[in-house]
Formats: structure tokens, sequence, C-alpha cells
């Protein structure tokens, strides 16, 4: 089966399209400046990357545009839509109604909307792709996979706020978490790399980029993770506080004579390590600027490298012990500095670093010593072939049922 995972933004769409047998990625690409000017970027695989502009008033005509280069005579992959045996859409919040995948019905699609307000500025869009994908392919099953269905299997004891109760039992305040897709897809790696079953081991999973989360995943299942009820809470990360004194808000608001949402967006898109360097939310410009000598960089290295292990040692406690860390994403896979600065300061769970194990970027790899009692990895994430192998199962499952009856 190919499938088409399409993750829309409020102007832009990203795409791949997957063989599901062989898992191979046929063709991938981008669609961006939706409702402005419109520009596509496709690239087929073996092929030079194709970009051109193309007007793209809604995300209909990304869409449109999307299937037409697809189907091109030169640089297409496919003869005609109906080779798309399925469209697998991320969505990013599922509040507590989706703790799987699942086909989107209009009942489901009608469900999702209602979790809006956990979510504005990622639901909408998602939804609007859905339908735009649902108009031009009319037949084609639509799998939903949602960022936060991983984490629904946190006990009460973690998600819960030290709220009044009524807060969660009126308006869903609680800790929903996210990347759950990217959590989920690498600790099942994890436990393939070392042969063993996912309900015998206890990983922590840190997917460290410029949003960052870390999971705790005992036997199989997410215990714990440190973003919130939004992406905002845990970890210092590119452009986010992460965790902070709430009464902080306040304070500045009162200081700096500024509204609620003006300290909202301070915190969401100029702290991190943006805002502690000056320099920028980019690790790699702030590893250049701390080795010339940049002192705020060098703390906006150690802050986070700090916080990532904090949350680490936490896990650890939370599932009693601990069998494997696996970083992951961008800054996970490929900064060998953060890592270094992370790993081989573990020595208290009986992790040994092993720093020339660790000179790798962007591959799977163990960079723990032979005797370390924590087996310490590097699993590169790919959400969009978990998303294609979820909604192949779903797709898969759908079909046996109809058989079924």
């Amino acid at each position: 089966m190919k499938v088409l995972v399409i993750n829309c933004g409020s102007s832009s769409l990203k795409y791949q399209v997957i063989d599901s047998e062989t898992e191979v990625v046929l063709a991938k690409g981008l669609c961006e400046r939706i409702g402005i000017d419109g520009v596509l970027t496709y690239q087929p695989a073996g092929k030079d990357k194709i970009k051109y502009e193309a007007a793209m008033p809604a995300h209909k005509e990304a869409v449109s545009l999307v299937l037409k280069q697809l189907m091109d005579p030169e640089t297409g992959v496919i003869a005609s839509v109906d080779e798309i045996g399925a469209v697998g859409h991320r969505m990013v919040h599922g509040g507590e109604k989706f703790a799987c995948s699942t086909l989107l019905t209009q009942e489901v699609l009608d469900t999702v909307a209602s979790c809006n307000d956990l979510a504005p500025l990622h639901n909408p869009p998602t939804l609007v792709g859905v339908a735009a994908c649902k108009e031009l392919m009319p037949t084609t099953p639509m799998v939903g996979v949602f960022d936060t269905a991983f984490h629904q299997t946190m006990p009460a004891e973690a998600y819960i706020y030290g709220l009044p109760y009524e807060y969660y039992e009126k308006y869903a305040v609680r800790r929903y978490g996210f990347h759950g897709t990217s959590h989920k897809f690498v600790s099942q790696r994890v436990a393939e790399i070392l042969g063993k079953k996912p309900e015998d081991l206890n990983i922590i999973v840190c997917h460290l980029g410029n949003g960052s989360s870390i999971s705790a995943v005992k036997g199989g299942k997410c215990v714990d993770t440190s973003m919130g009820l939004t992406p905002l809470e845990g970890l210092i990360m590119g452009t986010r506080s992460g965790d902070i004194d709430p009464t902080i808000i306040e304070f500045i608001a009162h200081k700096e004579n500024m509204t609620l949402e003006e300290v909202m967006t301070v915190i969401n898109k100029k702290s991190g390590v943006q805002g502690l360097s000056g320099v920028s939310s980019d690790f790699r410009d702030l590893a250049a600027a701390a080795a010339e000598g940049n002192a705020r960089a060098q703390l906006a290295l150690d802050a986070f490298a700090y916080r990532v292990r904090k949350y680490i040692g936490s896990y650890a406690a939370a599932m009693d012990g601990v069998d494997v860390i696996a970083f992951t994403a961008g800054i996970g896979e490929n900064d060998t500095a953060v890592r270094a600065a992370v790993a081989s300061k573990l020595g208290y769970l009986g992790a040994k670093f092993d720093a020339e194990a660790n000179n790798v970027r962007g591959e799977e790899a163990t960079i723990s010593t032979p005797d370390s009692k924590v087996t310490l990895m590097v699993v590169p994430t790919n959400e969009e072939l978990a998303i294609c192998r979820d909604t192949v199962e779903i797709v898969t499952n759908m079909v046996e049922e109809a058989v079924g009856k």
C-alpha cells in the first residue's frame, strides 16, 4: 500500500508518500505560504529537488498541486490517485478522547474539533487539511495519528495538576504531553535493536530539538512526560521557557506594563536558549558563540543540559530504575556536545558514557561502554513512518472487519 502522510500547519503542508511494504519514501515535499502566494517543494526518491511558486489560496489547492506533482509523467511516483491506499494525518491534540490512532469519520472529526481550545494554533489547520483531502479523495480512507495519544497511558498521579479538581472536570486541564508519535517510535525501535520485548524495558526517550520533551516509557507504555497541557512546559527549548514559577508571568506583566498575551508571547517565542543567550535558538550558533567566549551562550547550553539530566533523574525514580536512555530528534541525533554534557554525568545511575562511540550523527548507535548498567543510545526518529504504520494498521483492520461482516 502507498500511504500519503500529511502534516498541516496554518500556512504550510508537509507530505511524504511511503510504500508501506518496503517502508521506502517514494517522494516528499512541502507546501509553504498557503493563503499568501504559495511555494511548492517536491523531491522524488533518487532525483533532484523541484521548487516553484504556485497559487495556493487555501489548503485544497495545496493538496491538489501535491497530487498533480505526484502524478507528473516525468517526476511522479504514482499513475493515479487510486494508487494511494490511505492518507495518514498528523493530529496534534486529541485531548482525552483518543488513546490511539483512528479512522477519521465525521464523528471523530467533530470530536477533534471539540479539542480545538486545547491546541488553537494546530488543530484547526489540521482539520482544514483533512477536509481538503476528503474532498479531493472522497473514497480514500483517512487516519488520524495523535501527538497526545501515546501519553494517554499516564496514571492520574502523573497527569493531574495541583489545582482545584473542578478545572480538570470542567475544562480537562491536565498534562497531555506531545511528540508522542516520536516517543512511541523510538521506544519501540530501542526494543527491536536490543532484541528485547518492550514490556521488559524501562526506557527514557529524550526528544531534543527546537521543541524538546522527555518521556518515561515503562513496559512499552508512557508513564510520564515533560510537556504539559501545552508544549510550553518541561525543558528549556529553542524559544520556549519550559518550567517556570507561574508568578513570573504576573511579575513581568506588572514590571513591563505588558498584557497577559504579551507575556505569553515572550515565554513561548522569545525565551528558551534564544532568550538566555541573546544569540540564537539554533544550537549550532550557540556552540560557535560559546567557543568564542560568549558566556551567555555557554550558560544557555549548560542550562539546557542540566534540565535534561534533571528530568532523566526524576523519570528513573518514577519507573524505579532505567534500562535505556535514548537520544533522538535534531539535537539528540546530531549534537555530540549536548549528548556528552548529558550522558557523561549519569554515573549515579550506573551509566558509563563512551566518548569515542558518541562521535556519530544521524545514525543508530550505542554510546555507552559494554559494562554500563544503563544502555545509552542514539536512535533517529521517523514520525512519518510511524504515522504510515499506524495508518496501514487501521485501514487493514477496517478491511478485515468489513470482510468478516
